[in-house]
């Protein structure tokens, strides 16, 4: 089913998100407020992103170069109120991250998702985003979207929901 430029439903969200984000290149990692962000060019040059509300971590190798409990960390000699001022560990790797990513360019060769909505994006030169949804609650783990496009997202009936709200 298709609202208003919105693929919804289990079957489409499958096929979906896999065909959204296989070919895209990982351009920049990131967080706005509690939630990760991770920033792609589609094969068109069209932007891309994954906008994480649970736990998610990016590795190069075997090695976690950046995990959303990083944004609980005071980097250095920050003060107390670090988060409200970007300013946590998972902001200085982050920012460190996407020059790395920006110069090496990694693109997503393969998407895989299992039905309790754990998500792998497999990049080349190593890198990998996974995100595994880790609370019992009905809310939205994970979207992927094309800025102005199509959303795809864990548990797909949110992504229903979200696209019923959008018809005028």
């Amino acid at each position: 089913m298709e609202v208003k430029g919105l693929v919804v439903g289990a079957d489409a969200e499958l096929t979906g998100v896999r065909r959204l984000l296989t070919g895209a290149v990982l351009r920049s990692v990131g967080r706005a407020v509690d939630m990760g962000a991770v920033e792609l060019t589609g094969e068109q040059g069209e932007d891309l992103a994954l906008h994480i509300q649970c736990a998610f971590r990016v590795l190069h190798e075997d090695q976690v170069l950046l995990g959303s409990r990083d944004m609980t960390y005071v980097r250095g000699d920050a003060e107390a109120d670090a988060f409200d001022n970007f300013a946590t560990a998972c902001d200085g790797r982050a920012a460190l991250l996407s020059r790395v990513l920006g110069g090496a360019r990694p693109k997503i060769e393969s998407v895989l998702q299992n039905p309790a909505g754990a998500l792998t994006l497999k990049a080349t030169r190593g890198f990998s985003v996974e995100v595994f949804p880790d609370r019992s609650a009905t809310e939205e783990s994970w979207r992927a979207f094309r800025r102005g496009g199509e959303h795809f997202g864990f548990p797909p009936s949110l992504v229903q929901e979200f696209a019923a709200d959008a018809r005028p």
